[in-house]
């Protein structure tokens, strides 16, 4: 579940989309102190002295009541206790309603108002120009007369419209109202807006839109979307073997969440993720530091933005912009990336599994052969893409039944080093993932897939191959990495079926 709270208007609170009351006004002053200060511990004395001007000698009593109830009414909000104070760490969302902190009366809240209040203006234009509603606008500016840049922004909206001579109007207009008020000449926004105006080369902004379609049968991962939509806006990772969902797992999470990004969702698959991401908003030829220049870009905006396939840490690294998320997939975790959190998909639970097959090949030809489909889903490690295949094979060809499958699957598994054509498909996240192994992480597989070991110990490992038990350790890891085999306990590894039959259909032309 996601909790997120705004300070714009009343202090309120949203679990996903249900709003959550949050008690009389002195428990809702009592968290608000603790959202203004976001991860930041608070003393009882600092915190009385925020939400009390003149506290009594019962206010200590009454801060603990508060943050009880609290706790009670936001258990997922892991308000904690450290050395007699209280810190959080939430998501504060700007949603451009009234006066900040309403309802809340302190010399402490008082102040904050006016920052919070100054902030507002900002958000409150951040929004009139993803709308650019002259209407809105037409307010903004009447309330703000002297503020450039929703002036800016409604020249541009009238402009789109068509209506070019309103839009050097608005400009003669400041330029006389900030001369007579101010004595001032307008600022570069405005300057630039009017240019273009009479060049007649200002376009609508761009509002990427680039998520995958979300799959319609999509099935399982609920833990892993519950722990993501925890964590963004902050950086997801999801790693896992090839075939394993991590695309399908990344978009389904950005659909959920896109409206919660209103400035676009971005979807970037290669090396120059800057450069993309720069051309998803308009930048078509970058040049200097791109990363930097992609921040200075989302600085106050909220994108969504999905990496797929990193292969380099270093092209992701300095990309992460304060209000934006990012959802990354690759096939290793790059632990070296700061402020991730990692998600793993492996195989799907075996009720999911059997769910998925029937929505793929269909519930009367799965349910008409439960325990061949059970074998079947088990040699596929339940692994979605490898069960999509091998689904839609079957669906081509009615007349086969599942046993056919196993049947042709263990004609195949004794073939002489052969990938028969129909199977590439089913194994293309393998045969791609072999591609990037060295010789002695090949070697290790086609050794344990030959004698079709479930598990690997390292010292057999090392008796088998005759290399040092030190360096066989590293190709385990090596291995395991990439999700190939899976770690047990220390020297010990799981190598699944799928990855088993592969390896065999391998081993005679690995070996000569």
């Amino acid at each position: 579940m996601s909790l997120r709270f705004s300070l714009m208007g009343p202090v309120r609170a949203w679990r996903d989309e249900e709003e959550v009351g949050l008690g009389p006004r002195q428990q809702r002053a009592v968290l608000a102190a603790l959202l203004l200060n976001n991860g930041i511990r608070l003393s009882n004395e600092q915190l009385i002295g925020m939400v009390w001007d003149e506290p009594t000698p019962s206010a200590l009593m009454a801060l603990r009541t508060y943050v009880y109830k609290i706790r009670k009414t936001l258990p997922e909000l892991h308000l904690k206790s450290m050395d007699g104070g209280y810190t959080v760490r939430a998501e504060i969302v700007d949603d451009c309603r009234g006066e900040p902190l309403e309802g809340l009366r302190s010399a402490y809240f008082d102040a904050q108002r006016v920052r919070l209040g100054d902030y507002r203006l900002k958000v409150r234009e951040d929004c009139l120009e993803r709308e650019l509603d002259v209407l809105e606008l037409q307010k903004h500016v009447a309330a703000h007369p002297l503020r450039e840049r929703p002036r800016a922004l409604l020249m541009r909206a009238l402009y789109l419209e068509g209506r070019q001579g309103e839009a050097l109007d608005h400009f003669h207009r400041a330029r006389a109202l900030l001369n007579e008020e101010l004595g001032l000449e307008p600022g570069p926004e405005l300057r630039e807006v009017h240019a273009r105006i009479l060049n007649g080369d200002l376009s609508a902004p761009r509002r990427p839109e680039q998520l995958l379609p979300d799959l319609v049968d999509f099935t399982g991962r609920a833990e892993e979307i519950a722990q993501a939509l925890r964590t963004l806006p902050g950086t997801v990772g999801i790693t896992g073997m090839r075939g394993s969902g991590k695309t399908a797992l990344a978009t389904r999470i950005g659909h959920l969440v896109k409206g919660r990004f209103p400035d676009g969702q971005i979807f970037v698959r290669g090396r120059d993720v800057a450069g993309e991401l720069l051309r998803a908003v308009g930048v078509e030829n970058p040049v200097g530091d791109r990363a930097a220049l992609w921040r200075e870009k989302a600085r106050g905006k909220r994108f969504l933005v999905v990496v797929d396939d990193v292969q380099d840490a270093a092209t992701v690294r300095d990309l992460a912009t304060p209000g934006s998320a990012m959802i990354l997939t690759s096939v290793r975790r790059m632990d070296e990336l700061p402020g991730v959190t990692w998600l793993k998909t492996a195989g799907l639970a075996e009720r999911e599994a059997r769910d998925f097959f029937r929505k793929v090949l269909g519930p009367a030809r799965v349910d008409a052969e439960p325990e061949q489909a059970g074998v079947l889903l088990e040699r596929l490690s339940r692994l979605p893409g490898p069960i999509r295949v091998i689904g839609g094979r079957l669906s081509s060809r009615p007349h086969w039944t599942i046993g056919m499958v196993l049947q042709q699957m263990e004609r195949e598994g004794k073939l002489a080093g052969v990938i028969p054509s129909d199977c590439v498909a089913m194994l293309a996240p393998l045969i791609a993932a072999e591609e990037r192994l060295s010789d002695p992480e090949r070697h290790m597989l086609m050794c344990f897939a030959r004698q079709d070991a479930e598990v690997i110990d390292s010292q057999r490992a090392a008796d088998l191959s005759g290399a040092d038990p030190g360096e066989i350790e590293m190709v385990l890891e090596s291995l395991a990495g990439v999700h190939l085999i899976e770690p047990l306990v220390l020297g010990r590894y799981r190598l699944p079926r799928f990855v088993r039959f592969y390896f065999r259909l391998r081993t005679p032309a690995l070996t000569g």
